[in-house]
């Protein structure tokens, strides 16, 4: 029997997309050479909620329940962190996001959750943090309140430090001390590390910093990324993001992977080569540009959106290869623990892919009661061969696998029309796709509207 991980790091690049990384120019030679690379990877959710919690339980948003008005994983469901302390890991989380914590129960099963913010000092300016006051409308209403005035910071306002500064190597040396603590006491580690730097606003330098040259210029940048956090495309009919400011938002990721990619790979390097660790790295979900008219990603489902990075560097087998089949990185899970001696029956990524069926899911996103009715729905997007197929009203759409102009728009069929039951699958394969339209289709008739 193979050696079970000395330790496991997985580490996640938030809403990381995949072609920031593999049309950027910049890679990781170590991790290329040395990993199992995912070229066909999507994510079952489309942000940080629904697609972590996904990546913790190997389960679907309407399985775990975790979705954008059903905000929490179900408590009988077993996360990754509890398999892993079940196996004798001791546990822990390194974040720099607030949604990975204990505000939507994904801090379940760690032994300790380190939120970066709260052990990192600030590296901005007061103007920079003004503007991330009046971007969030979150914490603009917490500007003139009772709290704020009587200068007692919120955890919101300490969470901005993830959003206006880089926090890699404060986020990898937490990692490296906590494995050299419990090494000397002969313990083991699984650590899960969320890292923002490739999150909206995206990090291109080491404070928050705009792209484009010139006053203008950059005013437009700044209104752009202003309309974009705040979706205010789901409350009004006219997009006010122009269509040449989608390439500018779209390059500040790749911007902030090319500075985040060296660091990542000496990092997994470091974990990995000679050590028996099990090192992987990925992105929970991508980001939407204008495909498919999107803006953004809360709430739909597209390549853009949903296809991920992935690679896994094995603590057993270093050799590199790459998996073309079409997966569901939520059987990630399933890896995890075939790694650590369990035998689950649902897939496995690495051993039996092509039963890895993609499968996405969206919920529409409320925006405090402001969102139009023509937002309002559900979508389930599944891959099947060279189509994807989109079920939204209880109509179903579809769309080429690729296109040469970028992301296709999908297109409505007959409203009597299920292309599941007419596609030319394997029993199971079929069988598993018509339950999952079904059951999700029932979870999302329970959500009020």
């Amino acid at each position: 029997m193979a050696n079970k991980p000395r330790n496991i790091i997985f580490a996640i690049a938030d809403s990381l997309r995949y072609d920031s990384v593999y049309n950027g120019g910049v890679g990781m030679p170590y991790v290329e050479n040395n990993a199992v690379q995912f070229s066909e990877a999507r994510s079952a959710g489309c942000w940080t909620l629904p697609a972590t919690a996904s990546l913790f339980t190997g389960m679907m948003p309407h399985e775990h329940g975790a979705s954008s008005q059903t905000r929490a994983i179900h408590k009988d469901i077993p996360t990754l962190a509890e398999k892993m302390k079940a196996a004798g890991y001791k546990t822990y989380q390194i974040t720099a996001n607030i949604a990975t914590t204990h505000i939507f129960g994904l801090d379940r099963g760690f032994d300790e959750v380190i939120r970066i913010w709260q052990h990192v000092e600030s590296k901005f300016n007061t103007l920079q943090k003004f503007l991330v006051l009046i971007g969030k409308p979150r914490l603009r209403a917490k500007l003139m309140s009772k709290d704020l005035l009587m200068q007692r910071m919120s955890s919101d306002l300490e969470t901005a430090k993830t959003w206006l500064q880089v926090c890699y190597d404060d986020i990898f040396n937490q990692a490296r001390r906590i494995i050299k603590e419990n090494e000397a006491k002969g313990e083991k580690s699984f650590i899960f590390l969320n890292l923002m730097e490739t999150h909206f606003p995206y990090h291109i330098a080491p404070t928050f910093q705009l792209s484009t040259p010139g006053l203008f210029k950059k005013w437009r940048e700044t209104y752009s990324l202003f309309h974009m956090v705040n979706q205010t495309f789901l409350k009004q009919d006219k997009n006010p993001i122009k269509k040449d400011m989608l390439p500018v938002l779209h390059n500040r990721q790749r911007l902030s992977w090319e500075l985040l990619a060296p660091h990542m790979n000496a990092f997994c390097k470091e974990m990995h080569k000679d050590t028996g660790n099990l090192m992987v790295f990925g992105s929970d979900h991508g980001e939407n540009f204008g495909e498919d008219n999107w803006i953004y990603h809360f709430s739909n489902v597209t390549d853009g959106g949903n296809k991920v990075p992935m690679f896994w560097l094995d603590h057993n087998d270093p050799s590199p290869r790459t998996v073309e089949t079409p997966v569901s990185t939520r059987h990630i899970y399933n890896s995890f623990l075939k790694a650590i001696g369990e035998n689950p029956s649902e897939p496995c990524i690495l051993t039996d892919s092509e039963r890895s069926n993609p499968v996405m899911e969206s919920f529409w996103y409320n925006n405090k009661g402001n969102t139009m009715d023509k937002y309002k729905y559900n979508q389930l997007c599944l891959v099947v061969d060279d189509e994807r197929y989109l079920l939204r009203n209880d109509q179903w759409h579809c769309a080429p696998f690729r296109d040469e102009r970028g992301e296709p728009q999908f297109s409505p069929l007959d409203k009597n029309v299920n292309p599941l039951e007419e596609l030319n699958l394997d029993g199971e394969r079929k069988a598993n796709y018509l339950d999952t339209a079904r059951k999700f289709k029932a979870f999302s008739d329970n959500i009020p509207f």
